[in-house]
Formats: structure tokens, sequence, C-alpha cells
């Protein structure tokens, strides 16, 4: 998720945030992140921020999923290693909002709430699971990529035309290259579609609501759009 911004703090877990701790967490207190800051050339503090945006750019590794054969894994069809995945990061919230389980990176508006990290993964999902793959390439490949960029847009001082031009221009590139690409949609439907989608998405991505988090609308709300434009009312390919 790309913002709010958290203020400024040592980086570590949910600390005090999420009430009573157990004694268990699940990081090393913060000492990566400092470093990746240092590598970065940034204060220590925002290591939490650099590490969070990686990895929700390492997101769009999840299309690596179309490439393998359905037996890849051998014991677990390659669907069921998705819904494994998903479960995984479900047991995590569990011990943090349950247990306490101190879990790094995670904000204090998250505290009290299902954290960002479990809305992207069920995203991520659900794009692959419920909508075709080019559509779920353009969905996964917004999200991963621009909404890391609107957040590092928006933490500094930028005029409006960069903050919204900039993520606009590339998340209707990426969602033309999926669609044009991987689905065989005509430049003439995909170039438009792939502004609307972009236009959609980062209209979502400003939404705020306590219990719903915009690394899960901007995902499947741009998927709902193109799905109902392109293959139910143009019959574009699948």
């Amino acid at each position: 998720m790309a913002g709010p911004e958290a203020p400024p703090r040592a980086p570590g877990g949910t600390g005090g945030a999420s009430g009573a701790a157990t004694g268990l967490r699940l990081h090393r207190g913060g000492r990566f992140r400092r470093r990746l800051a240092a590598v970065f050339g940034r204060e220590p503090e925002a290591g939490d921020q650099i590490w969070r945006r990686l990895i929700h750019g390492a997101g769009a590794l999840v299309l690596i999923y179309y490439l393998l054969p359905g037996d890849f894994f051998v014991v677990l069809p390659k669907e069921g290693v998705l819904f494994l995945a998903l479960g995984v990061a479900g047991a995590l919230e569990v011990l943090r909002l349950g247990l306490h389980v101190d879990l790094p990176t995670i904000r204090p508006y998250e505290a009290h709430r299902p954290a960002s990290f479990l809305f992207y993964a069920t995203g991520l999902v659900a794009a692959i699971v419920l909508f075709p793959e080019p559509i779920a390439a353009a969905a996964i490949l917004g999200t991963s990529l621009v909404d890391p960029l609107i957040g590092e847009l928006r933490a500094r001082p930028r005029g409006r035309t960069i903050r919204l031009g900039v993520p606009l221009t590339v998340y209707a590139g990426l969602a033309a290259a999926a669609l044009a690409g991987i689905g065989r949609w005509p430049p003439i439907a995909a170039l438009p579609l792939a502004g609307l989608a972009a236009v959609v998405a980062i209209a979502v991505e400003r939404w705020r609501f306590r219990w719903l988090d915009d690394d899960l609308t901007m995902t499947i709300v741009p998927a709902l759009v193109l799905y109902g434009l392109g293959i139910l009312a143009l019959g574009l390919p699948r």
C-alpha cells in the first residue's frame, strides 16, 4: 500500500501498537532494514518503507505462475500452492492480531485491523484465479509496480502533474503491454482500455477505508472494469 505514510519511527515490528507482546517476534529488530536504508542513502527510519516497497514490487513475480506446468510442484497442483501461500499469510495475521506476535514493517494504523500484506496476497490470488491471463497480468503489474511508485512520489515534493501523470502513464503502459502482448487484444481496444484501467486504479488507490486496503481494490476493481468492457462487452480474446 502506498499510503498514508506513517510518521517516522525506529525500524522494527508492531511494537506496542498491537497491544501486549507475547515475547515472540518474527524479525531481528530491524538491523537488515537499517542496512537497506544505508544502501539507498536514506535515514535508518526509512528502512521499513524501502523494504515494504521492494516486497510490493516483487509481487509481480507471481506471474511466473503462468509459465509453470500444472504439476510443477509434484505434491500439489500449482493452484493449490497459490492458496497455500494465501493461507500462510492469513495464519501470520491470526498470530499477529490474536496472539500479538510481532511482525516487521507493520504500520500503526494496521495494529488492530488486517495488515496490507494480507489484502495484497488476496488480490494477487484472486486476480489469477478469477480473471483471464491478460487481465490478471495487467492488474498485477499495475498494483505491484505502480503502487510503490505512487508512494515514492507522494513522499517527495512534486507537482500534481508529476504525482498523477507519471503513475497513470506507467500503469497504462504496463496494462497495454499485457493486454496486447499476452491477450492479443488489438491496439485500438487495448490502448484506451488500458488508459481507463489506469484512471480507475489511481482513483481507488486514493480511497481510504478502515477495513479495506488499496492493495486489494487497486488489483480487483480495474480487473473488473477490463473484464466487463473487454470480454463481456467487446468480446475480446480471453
